[in-house]
């Protein structure tokens, strides 16, 4: 009983008291095995190894990291995007990336369903552009606003 409360004892870490607001004081080594393969991989590395596969999957990833209010929200889904290379080939990534974009479909479940079912090998086609709205007396217009 003693040991294992000695063993439990000597697990606990102790770190200096950070004073103000917002200030952590963080040990590397004792975050979690996934906190710190999360820590290896920073944005430009990222966007880097994007860089690596293609224009596309580069844009895919500034997509993903620019939407999100912080950009470490991203990262998630960035790293899933690595995680499936390893399973495609890169042009098939590169495709998938490509279909993600002109969909609007930039997230990691949506580029996995992309590959999984094959449609980056279909002919991506661009969306047409949107029509005015038909005329009609009570559609006003951005002009009755000013």
């Amino acid at each position: 009983m003693r040991s294992q409360l000695n063993a439990a004892l000597a697990s606990v870490a102790s770190h200096s008291r950070a004073r103000g607001h917002g200030h952590t004081v963080t040990i590397a080594e004792h975050r979690p095995r996934s906190h710190q393969a999360h820590l290896e991989w920073t944005p430009s590395r990222m966007e880097h190894w994007a860089q690596s596969i293609g224009p596309y999957t580069a844009r895919l990833f500034e997509r993903i990291l620019a939407d999100k209010p912080h950009p470490e929200m991203g990262y998630r889904s960035c790293l899933g995007i690595i995680r499936l290379a390893g399973q495609y080939s890169v042009a098939r990534m590169e495709a998938a990336a490509e279909r993600a974009l002109v969909t609007g479909a930039c997230r990691y479940q949506s580029v996995k369903s992309i590959l999984k079912n094959s449609l980056d090998a279909l002919p991506v086609v661009e969306p047409p552009p949107s029509s005015p709205p038909p005329p009609h007396d009570n559609i006003r217009g951005a002009e009755y606003f000013d």
